[in-house]
């Protein structure tokens, strides 16, 4: 596939929750093979990995910190980064903007060197520049356009999203009407929602019904029965996971004949425990590939579960591959120091990835171009690339 075919169809102190270092990898104690050469360190660089690592997306947070921690492992029985063992310092957002800033200042006064994250973009506008006030160089997992420039990211943006989102509504469930629940309450499901309308618009699609909700509720049954009275052909949940499974279950459960699509949001795990399997199956999934279906994912999945002796999450990858780069960079810069990082992060092309190829918009800090796909979920509970969804739309993955 080309570049322009890649872009088109594959283009979001006391709250720390846990205050110990979690010393992640190969250390000078650490290593079970007693024939492998032990590492020796001139010192530490302290990694903060900050993501929802309790509360309702906990699932998300722990595939975060999990990432991040194998990565270091192997970094440090290579000798760490520049001579100095990593060490992954999780940070607890609770994907709440309040407890991000609270944990943020927690950490950064506590000594970082780097920083991997947030995930929320609500949190990320508040915790972002708090990272960069303190010289240090935010690899995020963010995808709200308002989080452009503070930092570097590996994973698509809104502007990104909309677009594939919009184009397999159309051109692969075939749909003339969309209804569109969506979370009001989050920055980037506000943004998407309002992007997604835009793109089906110009589509020539009629948005039917634009409903707003808050998280948190136990059921969605009222909202999905409001959207399918306006007989759309598909409902989509503009949301994160825990609503957007109890989305796609209340739509599997009223019988309506409107499709079911969940938003990039819904792209975790989390969404098929909450949703069920029958109605998860029942739900298209805007994303980015499962990890064992990157080119090198196999390979990654295998070195995670022997890990943690369970599955990696859907940003597992990511944040795997935003401190092997933020390495790099680190190395190429001969340090931390935050105009060496800049430069050499800005200069980052075709950099090989467990995600594939990584190349970073100097003007922006986000990877151009990205890859988002439509999902399904197999009889395995496991989100796969939806290969109808390729050959509708011209997607050579």
């Amino acid at each position: 596939m080309t570049t322009t075919q890649r872009t088109r169809f594959f283009a979001a102190g006391a709250a720390l929750a846990v205050v110990a270092l979690l010393l992640s990898g190969c250390t000078s104690s650490g290593s079970s093979n007693s024939s492998s050469p032990t590492p020796s360190f001139s010192g530490k660089v302290q990694i903060g990995v900050e993501g929802p690592i309790t509360g309702d997306q906990a699932v998300t947070g722990e595939g975060m910190v999990n990432g991040a921690k194998l990565a270091a492992k192997e970094l440090n029985a290579k000798g760490g980064i520049n001579g100095k063992e990593v060490v992954i310092v999780p940070i607890d957002d609770k994907a709440d903007p309040t407890a991000g800033v609270t944990a943020a200042n927690a950490a950064i006064e506590q000594g970082l060197d780097g920083v991997i994250g947030p995930y929320n973009s609500g949190v990320g506008v508040k915790t972002l520049p708090l990272y960069i006030g303190a010289d240090l160089v935010p690899i995020r997992l963010t995808s709200n356009s308002s989080t452009n420039s503070l930092g570097y990211t590996l994973q698509p943006m809104d502007y990104q999203i909309a677009p594939v989102a919009s184009d397999g509504l159309v051109k692969f469930l075939k749909a003339k009407k969309v209804a569109i629940i969506y979370d009001s309450t989050a920055l980037y499901t506000q943004q998407i929602a309002k992007s997604l309308r835009k793109s089906l618009t110009a589509a020539g699609a009629t948005t039917t019904a634009y409903i707003a909700i808050s998280p948190g509720k136990s059921g969605y049954t009222a909202q999905v029965a409001a959207a399918a009275a306006t007989k759309p052909d598909v409902i989509y949940a503009a949301t994160y996971f825990p609503e957007g499974g109890l989305i796609a279950k209340a739509i599997k459960a009223s019988g309506t004949t409107a499709k079911c699509v969940a938003d990039y949001g819904s792209d975790d795990p989390g969404f098929i425990t909450t949703a069920g399997l029958e109605a998860a199956k029942n739900c298209e999934v805007v994303g980015v590939p499962a990890p064992s279906d990157f080119p090198k994912g196999p390979d990654f999945v295998a070195a995670y579960k022997k890990e943690f002796n369970t599955e990696p999450g859907t940003w597992s990858p990511y944040t795997y591959d935003s401190l092997n780069l933020l390495a790099k960079a680190a190395t190429d810069a001969k340090g931390f120091g935050k105009k060496g990082l800049t430069d050499a992060l800005n200069q980052v092309k075709d950099w090989e990835g467990v995600t594939g190829l990584v190349t970073i918009d100097p003007n922006t800090g986000n990877r151009d171009p990205a890859t988002v796909v439509y999902l399904n979920v197999d009889d395995n509970s496991e989100f796969h690339v939806n290969q109808d969804w390729a050959t509708a739309v011209g997607a050579d993955y």
